[in-house]
């Protein structure tokens, strides 16, 4: 009988917290558009996660994104994130696959528990062990440099890699680490990009985003310019076929864009003001995101 009783009054507690944390994101998000939707002001991240959620949640925001038209205002004062989610999931195979995420975007509870993550084996690498771990959802977590990663050759179905090898060889102490601190361009990442295609079974997906447009060195990541994009993708002749879709951020939100018309953008770097402009950019202004399928 106590137990029965304590059972219920852990329930109500849970219920009561539940509903608690639900208004207040309700009421912090509400204050986050009443003051102007400034990028990373309170209540940001909470509408970034919450919208980044719903697309790649939604069929029909997916469909758009295959189909190359995503819709007026879309991803409004929101980093690059709410489009490289939502392209990365439109592309991701909907049967069950082995799957690297190499750089540890995929780290976050609502990512794990998609559909189109959660009966896939999962495996999340990442220089340094982070707050968040769920080992309970049996997801795997392996430590290193992706320029050298401990796995077999033709390991997984599927490598994904959002945003990431543009801080290989930079300034990291940011994220609680550091790595060689190259002030000038550097082009480690073609080793990482290797190792991708090394470790991808063949008929294969690779997705990999880049911040690009004018080659810019932020400190923790470098902006890609065409050399740097093009240098990435001679790896892959002769050993697949690859596509490569264009994202531009204006006032309004994000659209589609095409590689010529972002030689000269600029990203806004949220850490030091560098590249602030009056169109509500929240860092990045536009970015590559490539698809890459290995041979047979």
């Amino acid at each position: 009988m106590i137990k029965k009783i304590l059972k219920h009054i852990q329930s109500i507690y849970i219920s009561y917290n539940t509903n608690k944390i639900a208004k207040d994101k309700e009421r912090i998000i509400r204050e986050f558009y009443n003051n102007g939707q400034i990028p990373w002001s309170e209540g940001y991240w909470e509408h970034k996660r919450e919208n980044i959620n719903a697309s790649i949640t939604d069929l029909n925001i997916l469909k758009e994104f295959v189909d190359k038209k995503i819709s007026q205002n879309y991803g409004y004062r929101i980093d690059e994130r709410i489009v490289e989610y939502p392209w990365i999931f439109s592309r991701l195979s909907k049967e069950y696959s082995v799957i690297l995420d190499a750089g540890s975007t995929f780290n976050f509870d609502f990512i794990v528990q998609n559909e189109l993550i959660r009966e896939k084996d999962l495996t999340i690498y990442t220089f340094y062990p982070e707050a968040d771990c769920f080992f309970k959802n049996r997801i795997n977590y392996v430590f290193g440099d992706l320029r050298e990663l401990y796995f077999k050759d033709n390991t997984f179905d599927e490598v994904v890699s959002q945003s990431t090898i543009e801080h290989i060889d930079m300034d990291n102490s940011i994220y609680g680490y550091e790595e060689s601190n190259s002030s000038s361009k550097s082009f480690e990442y073609l080793k990482a990009v290797d190792e991708m295609i090394r470790v991808l079974k063949p008929g294969g997906k690779l997705l990999i985003t880049i911040p690009y447009g004018k080659y810019e060195y932020h400190g923790f990541f470098q902006q890609f310019d065409d050399d740097m994009l093009n240098k990435l993708l001679l790896l892959f002749n002769n050993k697949g076929v690859f596509e490569t879709d264009f994202f531009k951020y204006e006032k309004s939100g994000w659209r589609f864009a095409i590689k010529e018309e972002l030689s000269d953008t600029q990203s806004y770097n949220p850490h030091t003001g560098n590249g602030k402009l009056d169109d509500g950019a929240a860092h990045c202004r536009s970015v590559a995101c490539i698809q890459f399928v290995k041979n047979k």
